[in-house]
């Protein structure tokens, strides 16, 4: 045997016993979490599904119009998520920011489709700038979450990907208060701001509480 190997063979050899015990012993380590593809995670699933849904609808080149079609459309994503951490997860207040996510976007969604069934949209100079703005918000969510390690953890997954999902709402919002012209749809999405940047943080605090490594 190659003395070199011959003697780190007894440290390798206790190292891996020593993971093994770790694992066993340690439900929570890191290590032991079971790491998810992302074609395989619900969450993930439903945010693609919201994608293909906004690159297949019409923009009006109405600020105000298309703000609405769109938010909808990620409220009722959320909404998705949310109900599937009610059903998977495990910790207390990811349930609860679950259920809160719910009752307040599930409102606010109606509100949105009120207003796209009354309203008639008026094509408006910076309209195509406002959904340019939008779509990349959008597509910068998609790319923040690719690149997460997701686990089966769904209370962890839960909340990086509802931060990333509530960065865009939130990115969204601040173009129609930069482009939109309607006040009930501007006061609406300043307090989708408001709430959203309120929700990230406590979903950070959370995550640095219960980082699973």
């Amino acid at each position: 045997m190659n003395k070199i190997y011959r003697r780190l063979y007894p440290y390798t050899f206790l190292g891996a016993f020593f993971f093994l015990v770790s694992c066993s012993d340690h439900r929570d380590d890191a290590v032991c979490l079971e790491i998810q593809p992302h074609d395989e995670n619900v969450l993930m699933q439903i945010n693609h599904r919201m994608m293909e849904e906004m690159d297949q609808m019409t923009h009006t080149n109405d600020p105000d119009h298309d703000f609405a079609m769109m938010m909808s459309m990620h409220h009722q994503s959320a909404i998705d998520m949310s109900q599937e951490e009610l059903k998977s997860g495990d910790d207390p207040q990811m349930k609860e920011m679950a259920q809160q996510v719910i009752n307040a976007q599930q409102a606010e969604k109606a509100m949105l489709q009120q207003y796209l069934q009354s309203h008639t949209p008026v094509v408006e100079p910076d309209g195509p700038t406002f959904n340019s703005e939008s779509m990349m918000s959008m597509d910068k969510m998609m790319k923040a979450q690719d690149i997460r390690v997701l686990s089966e953890d769904s209370d962890v997954t839960y909340a990086q990907l509802l931060i990333d999902h509530h960065q865009s709402a939130l990115e969204m919002a601040m173009a129609e208060l930069a482009y939109g012209d309607d006040p009930m749809i501007r006061e609406m999405a300043s307090k989708m701001i408001e709430d959203q940047r309120k929700e990230i943080m406590e979903l950070q605090d959370w995550l640095i509480k219960n980082k699973p490594f």
